[in-house]
């Protein structure tokens, strides 16, 4: 059994201001010295990049359909482990889950698995007394989920917070909290959500210092911690990414020994970072690094050239869209990726950034299609298989995974799928082109810590060839750019 005082932040519905409340928690609790794990129900990337300026540990994601309900709690076992309080914030409405499945992936359902008190941050700008009918009929609808307090937010004046207490003083949840309106603390969208707190620099770290003193002012930190440790400890053992490559090694080979003259070495495996690609999973590294191979990032924005030794590559999600210039500004860097001959894994901003070109501007022309902005949105959780052999999976592997972009990709002729999807329609997905693999659907490694483990072992191959012939490429560009 596991104790670890946590708490779920939750709303009635998006735009809510759960993003700000959280993030505002805590670094208020981190401020005071308290060490915080920040953990984020559902998919999103861009909310963890927040939570972990505002504690300095990694946000991670607790999300039920891309990992299973089963291994939501041992995830965050793993997660908080030497944290004195665990801050969750929610997705969307507090019973909102994903498209046809119930309840879930809510945030409902991560609290129950959790076993931790949901605190519901209520938008009350337009509203008064009827807050109190909102929030019963929120804290009634699944007695299994403990609304243990409520934060209102959006507050117009010192008398609109008088009715909205006096009113919720007859719901029997207390208010541990009111905040007013203020604009300055919005925290600016663009196309797929909040602009990512890598791109904001001082000015991120500004809005979440000002988001601490903003909730220290306005919420009773000390009733909020107390809540926290009413949440009984948990059972079972945290996640831990060495025992899962073990333990899926130990199930079945999927061909992913290592064999050859680079037997036994750690291949590098370098991880695009940097503003343009912001979006991963951290066990994702964790995994890599548990399958033998040592993780190095770079910045495709910054970096004319790919890590020493290289010996296979990450091209994870982001906003290559919103840098598609500078991007195409680094030519030794692209020629550098068309020329290596390793692994590579990409996903979305990643599959974009191994295309021709992106709304006009050259790409690393790794695969034969072209990529351009649309007003629309694909959005959505998704069920796949593995068409063929490839990098990451075997022909067969079923896989759960996430679709978040505004962008379509026009292939060549000829193109091999990576992913065959099931649901909620049919059709096929990405590229599987040699040693790439490449696709829009986000998947998260946890749940199948195969595509780690045979990851790493491809990469394990000579090295030294393959980096040479990169920098050879890119010192060939360089030259070729004076």
């Amino acid at each position: 059994m596991t104790d670890i005082p946590r708490l779920v932040v939750a709303a009635p519905a998006s735009n809510s201001g759960k993003t700000a409340v959280a993030t505002g928690l805590m670094a208020a609790f981190a401020e005071r010295g308290t060490a915080v794990s920040p953990h984020k129900v559902g998919p999103d990337y861009i909310d963890p990049g927040y939570h972990a300026l505002a504690t300095g540990r990694p946000g991670r994601n607790l999300d039920a359909f891309l990992c299973g309900p089963e291994r939501v709690a041992p995830l965050f076992l793993h997660g908080a482990a030497g944290a004195e309080l665990a801050v969750v914030e929610g997705v969307m409405g507090l019973y909102d889950g994903a498209s046809g499945e119930g309840e879930l992936a809510s945030t409902a359902h991560v609290a129950k698995l959790l076993r931790a008190p949901v605190v519901l941050v209520v938008d009350a700008s337009a509203q008064s007394r009827s807050v109190a009918a909102l929030v019963h009929g929120f804290a009634s609808w699944d007695p299994e989920v403990r609304v243990a307090g409520v934060i209102l937010n959006k507050l117009g004046s010192a008398r609109h917070e008088e009715l909205l207490r006096a009113a919720l003083d007859e719901s029997g949840v207390p208010v541990l909290g009111a905040l007013r309106r203020e604009a300055a603390l919005r925290t600016p969208s663009r196309h797929l959500g909040l602009v990512p707190q890598a791109e904001r620099g001082d000015e991120a770290r500004q809005m979440v210092a000002a988001l601490a003193a903003r909730v220290r002012e306005g919420c009773d930190l000390d009733a909020l911690l107390a809540l926290a440790r009413t949440a009984p400890p948990l059972a079972g053992a945290a996640w831990d990414p060495a025992r899962e490559v073990a333990a899926d090694a130990g199930a079945t080979d999927r061909g992913a020994t290592p064999d050859g003259p680079g037997a036994g070495r750690r291949p590098v495996v370098a991880v695009a970072g940097g503003a343009a690609f912001t979006f991963s999973y951290a066990e994702h590294a964790e995994l890599l690094g548990a399958a033998g191979a040592d993780v190095v990032t770079f910045d495709p924005l910054r970096d004319e050239r790919l890590p020493e030794g290289t010996g296979g590559l990450v091209v994870g999600g982001g906003f290559p869209e919103v840098h598609a210039a500078q991007l195409a500004e680094n030519a030794p860097l692209r020629a550098a990726v068309a020329a290596f001959t390793g692994p590579v894994a990409a996903e979305c901003a990643g599959l974009l950034y191994l295309a021709r070109e992106l709304d006009g501007a050259p790409m690393c022309g790794v695969l034969d299609a072209t990529g351009r902005m649309t007003d629309r949105l694909t959005l959505g959780y998704r069920a796949a298989v593995a068409v063929g052999d490839s990098v990451l999976a075997a022909e067969g592997t079923r896989v759960h995974g996430h679709e978040f972009h505004r962008t379509v990709l026009e292939p060549g002729a000829g193109r091999t799928p990576a992913w065959g999807l099931v649901r909620p329609e049919r059709r096929t997905e990405g590229f599987v082109q040699g040693g790439v693999h490449a696709s829009y659907l986000h998947v998260h490694w946890a749940s199948e810590p195969g595509m780690a483990r045979r990851f790493a072992a491809r990469c394990a191959g000579p090295a030294e060839a393959v980096r040479t012939k990169a920098v050879r490429a890119a010192r060939g560009a360089a030259g070729g750019a004076r």
